[in-house]
């Protein structure tokens, strides 16, 4: 495997940073951020190498831009007199919502190989999604860059298109979950189940109910109507969400953040 680099090691980029470690050894990987001493952190953590932007772009084949949507414009501009001088081949690797590959291309003047991902916080436990879109980059290279991630979770090959609608369902969707959970431990609580017994139900059991979708396959519809019994307790709560406007309020919930996104590309 070459070398692979961060700039940017955040939340995001760190995850993904301790993921790639799994899989290249710890002199091909480069980590770069600012202020220097949270990369240096990182790095020392999981015996990597620190280095600063330059360095990661000019040494590494994939080159990820793991910062926020505001600044990669800026990062892009600094790196670009480095990366078009390279004559190897190389790929930037863009997490920025909201940023298209036709942007990072603008901003960098000059046509190249370019992935655009967006990944979402479970990468940090390895069982994220991460939607990837690109340009220019050969089959052979995409299997080798699914490979690279394959220990953050499951790689999607998907359209730039899907990257705005679907990413933000996968990229927004955990918070949207632990919202859901947190509701479900207070309902818990308010009939006298103690927090933390609650807390932990609550996770547990909405993990197995995906991992149970996902198993077998059946429609969301089904697996519901499977566990409400004819003038059961179960079937009662679900009326109750059903006036409260739950599946309304959580199909705007993905809508606006959708939205969202949208503006932060412009």
């Amino acid at each position: 495997m070459s070398k692979v680099g961060f700039i940017g090691t955040g939340v995001m980029g760190g995850a993904l940073a301790r993921a790639v470690r799994k899989k290249v050894e710890g002199k091909e990987l480069y980590l770069s951020n600012i202020p220097a001493s949270v990369s240096e952190a990182l790095a020392s953590e999981i015996d990597c190498v620190s280095a600063d932007n330059k360095a990661v772009a000019e040494k590494c084949k994939y080159v990820f831009l793991a910062v926020k949507p505001n600044m990669i414009r800026g990062v892009l501009s600094d790196i670009a007199p480095v990366l078009k001088k390279r004559t190897d081949r190389y790929t930037v690797v863009s997490i920025a919502a909201g940023i298209t590959i036709e942007t990072v291309k603008q901003t960098l003047g000059f046509d190249l190989p370019v992935i655009r991902i967006m990944p979402n916080t479970p990468v940090m436990c390895g069982k994220g999604v991460i939607l990837a879109a690109s340009e220019g980059v050969t089959d052979e290279e995409k299997a080798e860059f699914f490979d690279l991630l394959s220990c953050a979770g499951v790689c999607d090959d998907v359209t730039e298109k899907m990257i705005e609608t679907a990413g933000t369902l996968t990229g927004c969707g955990p918070a949207f979950a632990f919202v859901i959970m947190q509701a479900l431990a207070d309902g818990a609580v308010a009939c006298g189940v103690d927090r933390a017994h609650a807390v932990k139900y609550a996770e547990l059991t909405i993990a197995g109910a995906a991992e149970l979708a996902l198993a077998t396959g059946k429609h969301l519809e089904q697996l519901k109507d499977e566990v409400c019994s004819p003038g059961g307790s179960t079937i009662e709560g679900v009326l109750a969400m059903e006036d409260a406007g739950v599946r309304a309020a959580m199909a705007e919930a993905v809508r606006s953040s959708y939205e969202k996104n949208l503006k932060l590309g412009k």
